[in-house]
């Protein structure tokens, strides 16, 4: 997938991925590539904000794809919207280098003791 996380933390992750290679038959960025972006840095999120001795796993993730990327990077901030004792949502923007919105994710993980 060639995801570089560049920046992390429990309230905001910032990565970015590759168009090329992530692409459908039609030369446009997957859905379900910015879906993988989108739980990687949600996950990576909820990880840190779990802190150690915890896991998170993701229990539900929903995408809506607003417009197509055919080059270059897409960029995806992920922003910790809910934190609790079992449960951590956070909301995912995607955007092209152009900064215009390509796809917008929620992801809820659940918080577990190893």
């Amino acid at each position: 997938m060639g995801i570089e996380i560049t920046e992390a933390g429990p309230d905001r992750v910032i990565g970015r991925m590759p168009v090329e290679g992530n692409v459908q038959p039609y030369g446009l960025l997957h859905g379900g590539a910015s879906c993988v972006l989108a739980e990687t840095l949600g996950s990576t999120g909820a990880a840190l904000f779990a802190g150690r001795g915890r896991i998170a796993v993701g229990v539900e993730i929903s995408a809506s794809h607003h417009r197509s990327a055919t080059s270059g990077h897409v960029t995806g901030v992920a922003t910790r919207i809910h934190g609790g004792r079992t449960l951590a949502t956070y909301d995912i923007r995607i955007t092209d280098e152009q900064d215009r919105l390509v796809c917008t994710s929620r992801l809820t993980c659940v918080l577990r003791d190893r």
